[in-house]
């Protein structure tokens, strides 16, 4: 009886998670969003008739977020490589979250992008401002338009600084923008 139990356990949490994460047309179209390729690329484009657009890099690994579940996506659990997203606050005034291993970057209404290579998340702001911090909670920092933080694994300061034109225009190419 105790191991039906566990296992029963173990079926509904693992239905729950699937629920919550999932990143397939279905959930898009459902959610209200139309979810494309973009032309003559292997990036995808999620359009969301709340104000959310992201455009995932070619072999993104991610995952769409309705954590109260409401069929609107709330954030992207994002696993390796880049998403650029572009929030509209009119629309969407409770904001959305990218969700990394090793941050968490949260807005109102902006134009943003992050990036997770190996054991670190970058994050880079187009428009608006953005506040980063690490899931284990900690001081969080705000960037502004042209400013990112690259965040590792562990408790050191976070370190807003202005990136060169040349690294925020390879990230964004890698993105379409």
């Amino acid at each position: 009886m105790l191991v039906n139990s566990r296992m029963l356990l173990a079926l509904v949490v693992w239905g729950s998670a699937a629920c919550l994460f999932s990143a397939d047309a279905a959930f898009a179209q459902a959610s209200g969003c139309t979810m494309e390729r973009m032309a003559s690329t292997s990036r995808q484009v999620m359009r969301c008739a709340d104000g959310v657009t992201i455009v995932a890099e070619s072999e993104a690994r991610f995952n769409i977020i309705d954590r109260n579940r409401d069929g609107r996506p709330d954030a992207v659990s994002l696993r390796n490589k880049a998403v650029l997203v572009d929030v509209d606050r009119a629309q969407r005034p409770g904001g959305f979250e990218v969700v990394t291993p090793q941050a968490i970057a949260a807005v109102r209404g902006t134009r943003w992008a992050v990036d997770v290579n190996g054991g670190t998340t970058s994050v880079f702001v187009v428009r608006g401002r953005v506040a980063v911090g690490r899931p284990s909670a900690g001081r969080r920092v705000v960037l502004s338009v042209g400013e990112g933080v690259d965040v590792t694994r562990g408790s050191g300061p976070l370190t807003v600084r202005r990136w060169p034109p040349a690294r925020a225009a390879a990230l964004l190419a890698r993105l379409g923008q």
